[in-house]
Formats: C-alpha cells, sequence, structure tokens
C-alpha cells in the first residue's frame, strides 16, 4: 500500500539528507512502519529556518514538491492563484497514485488537499487536524473551512478525521485521537511535593511566538515573586519573540529568575519536566498541547488555557489550573496550590495517572488500526 501525506509541514534538505519538524518524524515513523510505501507532498527546505528537525529515520518514496503560499486573506489567497492551481494539479496527480490519502490539517496545503479529495470518493482517507477543532472558537476563514469539507460526510467519503476532543454535532467522519511521545517502558515511579524552602520549578515549553503567549508566563512568575515565593521559570523554545522576551527579562530584573534554553532535544526536556512542578502554556489555541500532556506524564501540575481539549485534559482543573488570563486571578490560584502542599501533591498524581493512558504504545496501535480498516 502507497500512502501519501499531504501537508504545509516541509521536507528539509541537508547535505543530502532529509529532515522534519521532530515531533512530526517521530510520527510518521509509526505511519511509514505499517504501510509498504510513504511519500509526502509538501514544500521542500534549503535550510531549517529555525525549525527543530530530526534526520528522516524511515525509508521514503521522492517528494513531491509544493509551493508555499498564503490564503490568511482573501487578498492574499488572490495574490496565490498562480501556486494555488499549479499545487492543485500537482496534488490531483498524487492522489491518483495514492492506495491511501493522508491530509495534516489544518494549513493552507492542507485546505488544499480537502478540497481535491472530494474527486476521489472512493479512495481510503485520513486526515489528522492538529489544530482547535471547537466549534466555537474564532478561527481564519481557511481553518473553519477546512473544518466544514471534513466533517461534512457527502463531500468527504471513505474518511477518518482524527480530532482532539469530543464535539457536539460530529459527522461520522470524525474520531476523537490523541497524540504520545513516552513510552510504557519509561514509566518511572515518580512523586512531587511542594517544599517552600526549595526552589519551586514553573517550565514552559513551545514556540516564543505570540500564539504561545510566553511572555504571559513570565508575568506570571514576576507577580509570584512578589509574595517572596522561591520560584523560578525555565523557558525551551525558539521564535521571534526571543529578543522581546530577553529585554523583558533584563529590564524587569528577572535574570536570576526567568531562563531561555533555546530549542533542546527530547532528553533534555525530559530532565526537565522531571525536575519542575508546573508546566505552563498559556497558548491562545491549541490542538492536543503535547507539552500539558508530557509534562503530566512526568507529574507536573499543568497550568493552561481553557481552549481545545484542555478543559478535558485537566478535568475541569481537577488535574490542574486552568488559566482566566486575569493576572491577579491566575497567581491567586498558583499561590494557593503552592501554599497546600497537599492540593498540589493530589493533582500531581491525578495528572501522571491520566497522562500514563497516553503511551506510544497505545498510540501506535491506534494508528494500525486506522491504517488496516
Amino acid at each position: 500500500m502507497r500512502l501519501i501525506v499531504f501537508s504545509s509541514s516541509p521536507i528539509v534538505q541537508l547535505k543530502g539528507k532529509l529532515f522534519m519538524y521532530t515531533p512530526y518524524e517521530k510520527e510518521m515513523q509509526i505511519w511509514a512502519k505499517h504501510t509498504d510505501e510513504i511519500q509526502f507532498c509538501c514544500p521542500v527546505w534549503e535550510e531549517h529556518k529555525n525549525l527543530l528537525v530530526s534526520q528522516i529515520n524511515f525509508s521514503t518514496l521522492t517528494t513531491i514538491t509544493l509551493e508555499e503560499f498564503s490564503v490568511k486573506t482573501i487578498r492574499s489567497a488572490f495574490s496565490s492563484i498562480r501556486k494555488v492551481l499549479k499545487n492543485r494539479s500537482t496534488i490531483f496527480k498524487a492522489m491518483q497514485q495514492a492506495d491511501h490519502i493522508h491530509l495534516r490539517c489544518p494549513g493552507n496545503i492542507g485546505l488544499l488537499a480537502c478540497i481535491v479529495q472530494i474527486f476521489f470518493p472512493s479512495k481510503t482517507k485520513t486526515a489528522k487536524y492538529a489544530g482547535n477543532w471547537d466549534p466555537k472558537s474564532k478561527q481564519p476563514w481557511s481553518y473553519r473551512l477546512q473544518k466544514w469539507i471534513l466533517n461534512n460526510p457527502f463531500l468527504t467519503r471513505n474518511m477518518q478525521v482524527l480530532v482532539y476532543g469530543n464535539w457536539e454535532n460530529q459527522s461520522k467522519n470524525l474520531k476523537p485521537f490523541f497524540t504520545a511521545t513516552y513510552s510504557e517502558q519509561e514509566e518511572a515511579a515518580i512523586s512531587k511535593t511542594i517544599n517552600q524552602q526549595e526552589k519551586i520549578r514553573l517550565l514552559f515549553v513551545g514556540t516564543l511566538v505570540e500564539g504561545k503567549n510566553p511572555i504571559y508566563a513570565i508575568r506570571l512568575v514576576e507577580q509570584i515573586l512578589q509574595t517572596n515565593q522561591n520560584v523560578v521559570l525555565d523557558i525551551y523554545g525558539e521564535g521571534i519573540l526571543k529578543t522581546v522576551l530577553e529585554k523583558y527579562i533584563e529590564v524587569n530584573n528577572l535574570k536570576e529568575y526567568v531562563f531561555l534554553h533555546g530549542n533542546q532535544n527530547q532528553q533534555v526536556l525530559k530532565k526537565a519536566y522531571q525536575e519542575s512542578h508546573f508546566v505552563i502554556l498559556p497558548s491562545k489555541s491549541e490542538g492536543w498541547p503535547k507539552a500539558i500532556a508530557e509534562g503530566m506524564f512526568w507529574a507536573c501540575v499543568p497550568i493552561a488555557t481553557a481552549v481545545s481539549c484542555v478543559p478535558y485534559m485537566l478535568d475541569e482543573g481537577n488535574r490542574g489550573i486552568l488559566l482566566q488570563m486575569d493576572l491577579a486571578k491566575d497567581v491567586a490560584k498558583i499561590i494557593a496550590l503552592i501554599n497546600h502542599p497537599k492540593d498540589f501533591q493530589d493533582k500531581s498524581k491525578a495528572a501522571l495517572n491520566w497522562s500514563r493512558n497516553y503511551t506510544l504504545e497505545r498510540f501506535e496501535n491506534e494508528i494500525q488500526k486506522i491504517i488496516q480498516g
């Protein structure tokens, strides 16, 4: 069986070798394992552009190259017509060759592939919608259009759409799903307690962009410090806001309390999760926030905004803290948990127990069932 993946996520060619965004590559290893051939129809980069990448560790057919384009606004969509038409033709020909069509959404190429797949109603198809499926959330028109097409069983046939969370008005196409980072073999016993005489560690893992809102994490810690709590914040990730964060840390004398570590490999992050008390993600939009699930796997109490399936992950606050994005109220919630070690320990244990239901073994088993029908 030939599985062809249509995605905005690029293949990166460096010194004759192929690379992908690291979490994407790890997942694609599993899809490739259960197919005869796998091929990618996507943009190709000649540099990594600060994207966290890993070398592709499985065999692939020659990449079918697509041109990147923008449809964030109607105006940008019109200016991209030539690229859209060329990509449409390329995607159509690629889908003709595929036994299984796999879409990665949301994204510009995901949107175009959503439209083209309508002309292949008899082919087996899957789509992984990695963004926020919540129908009530405010999203770009292109995201809403992708969701509408994928959720429509008349336009989109023979398709399983993997989404995060359970939502109202789901069609038969939709399948609630999850993602995973750790194996059952890594399930080491771990128990965390709060001791105010020792440093209390908060952890942010994510791209340093406005959507992930790392500045809010810093401001939370800044306010907590004013109550004489012994807290520090470790930030892992790169992005366009790095300079802004560095300046904020310097101007507000936070160098002893907030640390920027840049992109790091999985082993470094694993150790950071194991040594932290809280994992924080004040994101404006999410699908399945990996940083939150990973932190919970290592008994970190999650602190996150109530977007997408996050309220489900945190059991409406029983397994963590749902941010209200009101600095005073959010700081008060965190301090209350620091001041009540038993409550912290209960949430920490509940977070760990929940997250360890979602292992790589279960993830692979579910993907295998999807591919084999």
